[in-house]
């Protein structure tokens, strides 16, 4: 395995997340699931995740909204189970096929948000958009696509957006190793000592040159970056999932 490369992956992933709001998962997911293998690529973005929303909470915790961030969260771990008990009985190649399918129709529903979704009020859309989130987080490590839905729907502030997914990001990847982990989903047993320096040390590089980007790089360029970059990876992971389940 070649740590420049997990090194640069999580980088990318980090720095966008720290221009738009989002990126680490979007980015790093569906690529680290390809090269480290779905189970083991998607438990690494999670715990990548929390270090990393953990760290950027803390640069933005004055523009979160707490209020909405309570009752996202506390819904979460309903979507976790389910995805952690599906990793437990599907084949490589299904979860492959899965991950690739749930990604794109996630991403091109959060493309469409932006321009076609009414505004909503009910007080169950919240709710809602924290379960989807548990599930796809838990699943293929992206909580962002189902948020974005729901923050466009409510036509929700996008500097309050962007920083009150932190902590959503840190509670949401928390969640998702520890139901995997102890659902037996997943483990830490076959994963490399070097993977976590390299990717540590890609997320503290990612978040400090995306702290200078974010004074010349609005949040809107870097989130299209960071969609762009993510359609292709589960395109990747879909195509990996299916010529699985063909030759298999």
């Amino acid at each position: 395995m070649d740590l420049a490369a997990i090194f640069s992956i999580v980088f990318l992933g980090a720095c966008v997340q720290r221009v738009s709001g989002m990126g680490l998962g979007l980015v790093a997911g569906p690529i680290l699931a390809v090269v480290l293998g779905p189970i083991e690529g998607i438990l690494v973005s999670n715990v990548l995740a929390v270090i990393n929303a953990s760290l950027t909470t803390g640069l933005r915790r004055k523009d979160v909204d707490w209020g909405q961030f309570a009752i996202i969260s506390s819904v979460l771990v309903i979507g976790a189970v389910p995805a952690a008990w599906l990793l437990t009985v599907a084949d490589t190649p299904v979860v492959f096929t899965l991950v690739g399918v749930l990604l794109l129709a996630a991403l091109c529903l959060s493309t469409l948000a932006q321009a076609h979704i009414p505004p909503v009020k009910n007080k169950a859309a919240p709710l809602i958009a924290g379960i989807a989130a548990g599930f796809m987080n838990t699943l293929a490590a992206v909580s962002a696509p189902a948020l974005t839905v729901y923050a466009q729907a409510t036509r929700w502030e996008q500097r309050s957006f962007s920083a009150t997914l932190q902590p959503i990001f840190l509670m949401a990847g928390i969640i998702s190793v520890v139901v995997k982990v102890f659902g037996g989903a997943a483990n830490f047993g076959d994963t490399g000592f070097w993977i976590w320096p390299a990717g540590i040390a890609g997320m503290i590089c990612g978040i400090l040159i995306g702290s200078v980007l974010s004074h010349r790089i609005d949040s809107a360029t870097g989130r299209k970056f960071a969609l762009t970059v993510a359609t292709v990876g589960a395109a990747v992971v879909l195509i990996r999932g299916i010529s699985g389940l063909v030759s298999g």
